[in-house]
């Protein structure tokens, strides 16, 4: 493998459609009142940032910890020493400083001067998301390997993704906001359970006490139909609350692999096995999201 393909390995693309889901349903809700498409591709290029250096970062971390010697799924670039960790603790730094003057410019953008204190917080947030998304596998307290995962997933995926794009747009935030938000964030967090129930017995071994790890393989499956059911029970409130026409609940088409993930998931006995459903869910999420955003 070529240097130029181990990187584009390490970015790992599969995993950009989720990560831009909650910007394309925050902007499409934004779009009835305002909306920018410098401000919208200027968002996609900050989360692309941030998803590659959390990518990055845990290459970096498991590959330094062991945790990916024997692993199912892609392989990781550090592990395999087709990367070594000073190259690409050098990509993680870059990539870090790329979107942060990404996301400053995005602030200025959206605020300008006239809005110190909400680009001093968005400011602040973007620092935050960086940390985050390095700390998730990287130190001596590295949140992934608490269980914590699912909650940053969640919080950063879901209502900072859609709550923060929205805001860029239209300077203003509704409640009803947080149930379109919390879907995403259940869609995403599905898909981390999911790479987490692929790797039970290698995270186990490593002392990487994922949720999936403390809960265990049947409590994580009950967990991971929660997640997906809670998700479009979100969705499908929302569109009640703001209805005007059936064809608002077009995305129901992407929730149909939903339901079929989860029988499969409730019969899996082999984590090898769940490799493919982590694309099925990843990809339905970002249909959801394309559909849920034109339509709604």
């Amino acid at each position: 493998m070529t240097k130029i393909k181990a990187w584009f390995a390490a970015a790992r693309l599969r995993t950009l459609p989720l990560s831009v889901s909650g910007i394309i349903v925050g902007a499409g809700l934004a779009s009835h009142y305002y909306y920018s498409s410098v401000l919208f591709w200027l968002a996609i290029l900050v989360t692309i940032g941030f998803q590659v250096l959390s990518n990055f970062a845990n290459d970096y971390g498991d590959g330094i910890r062991g945790t990916d010697t024997v692993r199912h799924g892609e392989k990781r670039m550090v592990a395999s020493g087709i990367i070594s960790p000073k190259e690409m603790k050098i990509g993680m730094i870059i990539t870090g400083i790329i979107t942060f003057f990404l996301a400053t410019f995005l602030i200025f953008r959206a605020f300008g001067n006239e809005n110190f204190v909400i680009s001093f917080i968005f400011f602040n947030l973007t620092i935050v998301s960086i940390i985050a998304a390095v700390k998730y596998t990287v130190g001596k307290r590295a949140y992934g390997y608490s269980g914590l995962g699912d909650v940053f997933v969640f919080l950063f995926f879901g209502l900072l993704s859609v709550l923060g794009s929205y805001y860029l747009f239209t300077h203003q935030l509704q409640w009803q906001l947080l149930l379109p938000a919390t879907a995403i964030g259940c869609f995403s967090t599905a898909v981390l359970n999911l790479n987490n129930m692929r790797d039970i017995e290698n995270d186990a071994a490593a002392k990487k006490l994922t949720l999936v790890v403390k809960l265990g393989s049947t409590k994580a499956k009950k967990y991971h139909a929660f997640l997906l059911l809670f998700g479009m029970l979100c969705a499908v409130l929302y569109t009640i609350i703001n209805y005007r026409e059936p064809l608002q609940f077009i995305y129901l088409i992407a929730f149909v692999p939903f339901f079929l993930n989860i029988k499969t998931i409730l019969k899996n006995k082999s984590p090898m096995l769940l490799d493919g459903e982590l694309k099925k869910v990843a990809l339905s999420t970002f249909l959801f999201a394309i559909l849920f955003s034109i339509f709604m």
